[in-house]
């Protein structure tokens, strides 16, 4: 499976951006799930929000809760990710993955991701 994610760009704080995440290639889902790295950071191994598939639950990391929303169109094989009310802490490279092993991980943990995107660069800055 090939994921590339796109829509990151320069945000003012307070401000959204819609990242999103196609997939090609086939295979089975069984979750797939945003993640994020910061500058100068290690990626985080908990994603930021994900949806486990076989029962349509959505996760969402407390730092964006109520902020951001992970949506799909299964027609379009795409993964969207709503941020509103971006903060400087949001700052980071933003990653798509994907579990298609049915690993047995939750689905925001990243060591259950067997399939990860480039990533898209999110800058919230004033």
């Amino acid at each position: 499976v090939r994921l590339v994610e796109s829509g990151g760009g320069l945000v003012q704080p307070g401000g959204s951006l819609r990242l999103s995440c196609a997939a090609s290639g086939g295979g089975t889902l069984y979750s797939i799930g945003w993640f994020r790295q910061a500058p100068g950071k290690e990626r985080e191994n908990e994603g930021v929000a994900c949806i486990r598939i076989s029962h349509g639950t959505t996760y969402y990391a407390d730092s964006v809760q109520g902020r951001f929303t992970i949506s799909r169109d299964n027609a379009k094989n795409t993964v969207y990710l709503q941020m509103n009310n971006l903060k400087p802490e949001d700052t980071a490279v933003y990653y798509c993955a994907i579990d298609s092993y049915g690993s047995g991980y939750r689905c925001y943990e990243a060591n259950g991701m067997d399939a990860w995107g480039k990533g898209t660069l999110v800058t919230v800055s004033s």
